[in-house]
């Protein structure tokens, strides 16, 4: 837990995958307590403190509840699922956040049009590429494609987007973006197409110009992975919270997320299940200076 990063990523980007569920190591403190119990063995419980301090070190602040500053407004994301049968259910479960701004992907071409029709009348304003989307509350211009594809996956596939929304805080670069799945073979963990996604997304945000930018998406996989590092690097420290995301019927990992920069998300929590394998999450933001 405490040297993640020092594994290397060069056979089956074991490095990747093992930051993807980095929380979930210190399960093997619970494991081994009874052991040592059993053994009566002094020395095994002081050595277990380690790695028990270790694991308080990195992910105990996120089982404390507190103010964490006022909120300017509220982003939400969800990966809808192509396979969701329940799209405007869905969408009516996402108003009831009052979010500011919704952020979806894997939106198809049958269910796109029940989520515009349910989500018109509270977010007048909405642009879509390929399969993200985004409502807003707020005005939209410049919207545009974000050319996230890697060069491996057929022509046809868009899962990126920017626009500017016209905010009491001024002009905001809004990006939505899905990155590529990844798999875990014999081979080892497969996160390429992500990864160089990634690094396309990266450069995207580079080049902004306006200063403040909200990044929504489905990452497929957590902020530790070495793999986001081109996006991650780029964007305000985050709040730390669990807020697991997938899979919505046992969350083990967050992987859609919620990034500012030149603002602070304050919190992030997740929301009730829909018909999607994730679960909504919502981000509280300030964008005061």
């Amino acid at each position: 837990m405490a040297f993640h990063a020092i594994v290397p990523n060069t056979v089956g980007h074991l490095g990747s995958l093992l930051e993807a569920f980095l929380p979930w190591l210190g399960l093997a403190v619970p494991v081994l307590l009874p052991l040592a119990v059993l053994r009566r063995s002094a020395t095994a419980l002081v050595f277990l403190l380690l790695p028990a301090a270790v694991w308080a070190n990195l992910f105990g602040g996120l089982l404390l509840s507190g103010d964490r500053g006022v909120r300017d407004i509220t982003g939400l994301q969800h990966n809808v699922s192509d396979e969701n049968s329940a799209p405007a259910r869905t969408a009516e479960a996402l108003v009831q956040a009052a979010p500011e701004l919704i952020a979806l992907e894997e939106l198809t071409s049958s269910a796109l049009p029940l989520y515009e029709a349910a989500l018109a009348p509270d977010y007048p304003y909405h642009a879509v590429e390929g399969t993200v989307g985004l409502w807003s509350k707020y005005p939209l211009s410049h919207v545009r494609l974000v050319d996230i594809k890697p060069k491996g996956i057929e022509e046809g596939w868009s899962r990126g987007l920017r626009a500017d929304a016209r905010t009491p805080w001024g002009e905001i670069a809004v990006y939505v973006a899905h990155l590529p799945s990844v798999r875990v073979r014999l081979s080892g963990f497969d996160s390429g197409w992500r990864d160089e996604s990634a690094g396309l997304l990266g450069a995207a945000i580079a080049a902004e110009k306006l200063d403040k930018v909200i990044l929504l998406g489905d990452f497929n996989s957590t902020v530790d992975d070495r793999g986001l590092a081109p996006v991650t690097s780029q964007m305000s420290p985050q709040a730390r919270d669990f807020a697991f995301s997938w899979p919505a019927v046992f969350p083990v990992s967050r992987i859609d997320h919620i990034m500012t920069r030149s603002a602070t998300v304050t919190d992030i929590r997740t929301l009730p299940a829909t018909g999607s394998d994730h679960l909504p999450i919502a981000a509280g933001i300030k964008l005061a200076s």
